[in-house]
């Protein structure tokens, strides 16, 4: 199985097209379609679909394509590395965050990084939950900064504490229960949940950490404007880093209740894997991101 062969199916599922995968990978379209004819024909097997709407993979085309994805991810990061360890600073360095994370410390942190190492090139994923896990597990970023699970396995990765917050409840600005007093009353409210269910939100911990019922999971949302969105335009409540709510990007829309219960307490931390620290452009951020959190601290 050549690698010329797994570009050309990754090519043409990602661009949904022969004439797309072959100008994306500056080939002619009769030896793109014959590439992927031979590699069918290597694994005995239909690869690809085609039809009128264009090209879509089979499901085992689907099972070599996300291998495929891995293949061309480890290739790119030992080119990274090698590199690097010879002292050319170049390649691409995948970081995913948390909103607090993405307005608070990687701007900095982007930017005395750059300075010092032009050549890489950061690429950086928001998450409002930590999504970003699985996407260490699969390779897809180097570097996750969010909340430190406590379940987190300490043989697979590398955490570095960066900063510490509070998840705390919020509401748009007139909202009726904007003056409640307690949690259990904020709880009637339908809620917007930042993970994939009620069973994995931050809302969900927050409520279990003071002995109360998790609330309706009114919807559940990827990103910090949908949330603010949603948030400013119906009675739906959701969570927010303390430090978030008096950025002018969140202040405009939501307000923080009076309630009395303390906020989800929250670590949040850079966490890489273990084998990830061999890259320098890894280790170097991460000092880069401790520059940045303690730059933070610092400040009024």
């Amino acid at each position: 199985m050549k690698l010329n062969a797994l570009q050309a199916l990754v090519a043409a599922i990602e661009e949904g097209s022969f004439r797309g995968a072959a100008r994306r990978l500056g080939v002619s379209q009769p030896a793109l379609t014959k590439t992927l004819r031979e590699l069918e024909l290597e694994l005995s097997t239909t690869l690809v679909e085609r039809s009128t709407r264009g090209v879509s993979p089979t499901l085992q085309g689907k099972v070599l394509y996300e291998r495929a994805l891995n293949v061309q991810r480890e290739l790119a990061a030992a080119t990274d590395a090698i590199n690097q360890m010879g002292g050319n600073m170049v390649g691409t360095l995948s970081v995913g965050a948390v909103p607090l994370a993405v307005m608070l410390l990687v701007p900095e942190a982007a930017r005395t990084f750059g300075r010092d190492f032009p050549g890489v090139k950061l690429r950086i994923v928001e998450e409002l939950y930590l999504a970003h896990l699985p996407r260490l597990r699969r390779r897809e970023v180097d570097i996750a900064i969010g909340g430190v699970p406590d379940d987190l396995a300490s043989g697979e990765y590398s955490v570095e504490p960066l900063m510490e917050t509070r998840m705390i409840p919020v509401l748009r600005r007139g909202h009726p229960l904007a003056n409640a007093s307690s949690l259990a009353d904020l709880g009637r409210s339908g809620w917007i949940y930042t993970g994939v269910t009620s069973d994995t939100g931050y809302a969900t911990a927050l409520f279990a950490l003071h002995q109360l019922p998790a609330p309706a999971a009114a919807a559940s949302v990827t990103s910090t404007l949908a949330l603010l969105a949603m948030l400013a335009n119906s009675d739906h409540i959701g969570l927010l880093p303390e430090q978030l709510l008096a950025h002018p990007l969140a202040a405009q829309f939501v307000v923080a209740p009076p309630i009395a219960e303390a906020g989800l307490p929250l670590q949040i931390g850079a966490i890489a894997r273990h084998e990830s620290l061999v890259l320098p452009s890894v280790r170097h951020f991460m000092a880069h991101l401790h520059r940045a959190a303690y730059r933070l601290k610092r400040e009024p």
